[in-house]
């Protein structure tokens, strides 16, 4: 008898294999799956398809672009859920496009749900009971959370939100699943979906001299439930004021014309449902470096991300390990690679590590992050290179 591993993959990852999924399409959308494998600079041409709209913020798209992918839901022997997908939170001053972003995923997704901390309440992110004005009987009324199982939930004026309201929502972001115990009804609910936030810092300007944590009014429970967080300024540049001008000008002259993403939408829709079946693996080369990147953040979290000395924005825990192997996995995918790759695991560090550093360190040289710029040029380069062979 063939002992059980620690881990598995959860029923659903094991009913949507590559075979089953890849029977779904045409030997054309095959053919046309494989050759956007094969383009050179794939994921930052992929990145670019990200709300097209918006001017820059490329870091942001491709934290979204990895959302979209996903990592690879596992379960233990035990029965526990691990969860795969990436929660994202874009936080900045005013006029900085982060509620486009929201509009453009629930525009893509077909399975995504939009709401507003500000209007909502904790029973309708997750779920109420009701009774029946005719039968009496109480039943179950779906949330936000709940209708976006499978897909992705974005929730704008993420700050907005009343502390006893994100509350609420500790159990369905990490454990992904919604606990009802009220009037003589006890469920367990599924609420299996990424999170795509956007907030406004306190005072509605983002103050550089404060670390992220201080900027937000947001528990750190929730914090560290955010795989990424992205800081976007609105800082006054002449070039980039003339560029973002000349880009929203040209949209509202030409219109879609004046958008040329690579993929088109159908196309990166297929694309992702492919890649989404993949399950990549963990080589031993990947492993160690998951380790050592881990242990570099966690050392650099001096204070738990209070105080002067501290060179992180909130406190680093275990979860962040687990964001560095969904991310990894989300590129996996992204190339359809059946082996999360070393280079993989580098892309992931680098774009944690723009999560919790503070804004104003940037100037700073760090030991991990000169290590992670090196291998990140590699890392493209590499895939570059890859990528014109496979042409030839």
């Amino acid at each position: 008898m063939k002992k059980p591993s620690y881990l598995s993959l959860s029923e659903d990852q094991q009913l949507n294999t590559e075979e089953d999924v890849a029977a779904q399409f045409t030997p054309e959308e095959r053919e046309e799956i494989e050759y956007i494998r094969t383009r050179s600079n794939l994921y930052q041409q992929m990145a670019k398809c990200i709300a097209p709209a918006v001017y820059g913020h490329e870091e942001v798209k491709r934290g979204i672009l990895l959302m979209l992918f996903g990592g690879v839901h596992k379960s233990t022997i035990e029965g526990i859920q691990l969860r795969g997908d990436i929660n994202v939170c874009v936080v900045g001053d005013p006029s900085t496009s982060k509620s486009q972003f929201l509009k453009w995923v629930v525009s893509f997704l077909p399975r995504a749900v939009y709401t507003s901390g500000k209007a909502s309440s904790a029973a309708g992110l997750t779920a109420t009971v009701v009774k029946d004005s005719e039968s009496g009987e109480f039943n179950i009324e779906a949330g936000a959370l709940m209708l976006a199982d499978n897909g992705i939930c974005c929730i704008d004026e993420f700050d907005k939100m009343d502390p006893k309201d994100q509350v609420a929502i500790h159990e369905a972001m990490e454990q992904q699943t919604i606990s009802i115990a009220k009037a003589g009804v006890k469920a367990n609910l599924h609420a299996r979906t990424a999170v795509l936030a956007a907030a406004n810092p306190i005072g509605g300007r983002y103050d550089k001299q404060k670390t992220l944590r201080a900027n937000l009014n947001i528990t750190p429970a929730i914090m560290s439930r955010f795989d990424l967080f992205f800081v976007v300024l609105d800082d006054c540049d002449s070039i980039t004021d003339s560029n973002i001008a000349r880009h929203i000008v040209r949209v509202h002259q030409h219109r879609d014309a004046a958008l040329a993403p690579t993929f088109s939408s159908s196309q990166l829709q297929r694309y992702i449902k492919f890649a989404r079946s993949i399950k990549p693996i963990i080589i031993p080369e990947s492993a160690e470096l998951l380790v050592k990147y881990y242990r570099q953040i966690r050392q650099a979290d001096v204070g738990g991300g209070i105080g002067p000395r501290s060179k992180t924005a909130y406190r680093i825990t275990v979860r962040q390990l687990e964001s560095l192997i969904r991310l990894s996995e989300a590129l996996a995918r992204l190339h359809l690679d059946d082996i999360i790759q070393p280079a993989y695991v580098e892309e992931a560090a680098r774009l944690l590590r723009k999560s919790i550093i503070h804004v104003e360190t940037d100037d700073i040289i760090l030991s991990i992050s000169s290590n992670i710029s090196q291998t990140t040029n590699k890392f493209l380069n590499n895939n570059n290179n890859n990528n014109n062979n496979n042409n030839n």
